[in-house]
This record gives C-alpha cells, sequence and structure tokens, in this order.
C-alpha cells in the first residue's frame, strides 16, 4: 500500500516517544539515535534529522558529485535554516520525529491529495511543513551522520530528481501560509530556492537567443554564471577543508542542462504521480 500508508501502521502501533525514521538503504553511525534523541530534549522541537552522505560515494562521477551535493544540502541548506528554528524538509533517510506531534498530525498526512489525487511521494518534505504547520521547531545535527545510497547512472538519478521537484513545488506551496510565523530569514530561503533557478534558466535561455539572433557568444553570461560557480564552490571546499569541492563546478553543467529543464517539466507535470 506505499510507504506512507506503512509507516502510519507502524506508529500507530508504536510505543515510544520518539519515532526514527530510516531508509531501507541507510546505514546510520553508532551514536545517531543518542544524539538526535538529545536534540528532541526540548519540547519545542517536533523532528530532527542527521546528516547525509553516500555510502557509495566511489562508485562513479555521479555518485561522488552527489556526496557533494549532499554536504551542502545539509551544512549550507539545513544548517542555515536551524539556525532559525525551521528545517524546511527532515529528509527521510534519518529524521527523529515527537511520537505525541506526529499522532495529532497522521489525519492530515495520510489523506494529503493534490487536485483530487492521493499524493504518493515527498512525504518527508510534507511532514515537515506540517509540524511547522503545528508549531513545532523543526532541527539539523550535523554530527548524527547517516549513509544512503544515492543513484549510480543519470537515468536513475533524473527519476530521483523528478520525483523531488514535483514534491518541492507542491510542499512550497503548502508552506507559504506557515512563513509569517517564521522568522524572516526563512521566506528568504524559499524566494531563492525557488527564485535562484529561475534567473539561472533566465540568463541561459538569454545567452542561447544572443547566440541564435547575433551569432555572438555571450562570453558576459558565461564569465557570470562560472564566477559565481567558482565563489561557490571555493567556499564549500574552505568550509569543509576538501579541495575535492573545488570540482563540483561540474554540477553546474548537470544543473543548466539536465535539472533545469526536467525542473520546468516538473512543473507542468505536477499532477502526475
Amino acid at each position: 500500500v506505499g510507504k506512507r500508508k506503512a509507516q502510519i501502521a507502524a506508529i500507530t502501533q508504536s510505543s515510544g516517544d520518539l519515532i526514527l525514521n530510516v531508509d531501507s538503504d541507510t546505514t546510520l553511525a553508532p551514536d545517531v539515535v543518542s544524539k538526535l534523541a538529545h536534540k528532541m530534549r526540548d519540547p519545542a522541537v517536533g523532528a530532527a534529522m542527521g546528516q547525509l552522505k553516500a555510502s557509495n560515494q566511489g562508485d562513479t562521477w555521479l555518485t561522488r558529485l552527489i556526496d557533494m551535493e549532499y554536504w551542502l544540502a545539509c551544512n549550507e541548506e539545513r544548517a542555515a535554516q536551524a539556525r532559525f528554528g525551521a528545517v524546511m524538509c527532515c529528509c527521510g533517510p534519518c529524521a527523529m520525529y515527537r511520537r505525541s506531534a506526529m499522532l495529532s498530525l497522521l489525519d492530515q498526512y495520510e489523506t494529503q491529495l493534490y487536485r483530487g489525487k492521493p499524493s504518493d511521494f515527498g512525504e518527508d518534505r510534507h511532514l515537515t511543513i506540517l509540524m511547522l504547520s503545528a508549531g513545532f521547531r523543526t532541527e539539523y545535527v550535523p554530527s548524527a551522520i547517516a549513509a544512503t545510497v544515492v543513484p549510480d547512472t543519470i537515468g536513475v538519478y533524473l527519476r530521483q530528481q523528478l520525483r523531488w521537484a514535483r514534491s518541492t513545488f507542491r510542499d512550497t506551496l503548502l508552506a507559504f501560509p506557515v512563513l509569517p510565523g517564521l522568522d524572516r530569514y526563512l521566506t528568504l530561503d524559499v524566494i531563492g530556492q525557488n527564485g535562484g533557478p529561475l534567473l539561472l534558466a533566465l540568463s541561459v535561455l538569454t545567452g542561447i537567443g544572443q547566440f541564435a539572433l547575433t551569432a555572438t557568444v555571450p562570453w558576459w553570461t558565461i564569465m557570470v554564471i562560472g564566477s559565481m560557480t567558482l565563489v561557490r564552490c571555493s567556499v564549500a571546499a574552505y568550509r569543509a577543508r576538501e579541495l575535492r569541492f573545488l570540482r563540483f563546478s561540474l554540477h553546474t553543467l548537470v544543473n543548466i542542462f539536465l535539472l533545469i529543464p526536467l525542473k520546468a517539466y516538473a512543473l507542468c507535470t505536477l499532477s502526475n504521480s
């Protein structure tokens, strides 16, 4: 009957004060439960997630790229959101929830619809939004390490990203009513998460238009995008103390030529399950 129904069955039959959600392809460090539980000692916290890494990082160039992508998503995006008490998505591979809070949200969680159809993906993001709507904080614990299997081929990666893009678009709409009650940084974050790819797409389309109409290479566009990529990767390499993050520049090409068109397709097919 699907992951969401199985989760609900397990939650209703459980008895602990805290519930740990772990994906089947995820391996937890020995101290993950204790570290997440320590964060949950504050009754205002409804959920907490750990830091995700790729367990198959060394398999292909793509898995190495995704591992760096996960580091940035956790230690830049989630870490910044946690500073203001609202991680916007406690990721499915490793997230702990307060049982009493979950029980009060299960009906909404189970009956989520989009255009009249049951929603059957994006469980982690939707459950996080429900937690924030109920007035709970959501947190990130960087020292709680979980290693998960990531896609090792482009086809599998794009199918995963298509599901995630649809989930993000759907639940961003649900997050809008929550934002006024959160710190103003979270509104800026949501605008940046959705407006950034749009601005990048417009820049690329403008560059293509310039080349098509004037037969001149849009060097200014290329230089700006390249400079921003280099700055971002350099900052990540400095913060992580790992030079490998300079190679994350390759992700900009994946983003421009694969992920932006895919996100546009996802936006046009939001009701497709």
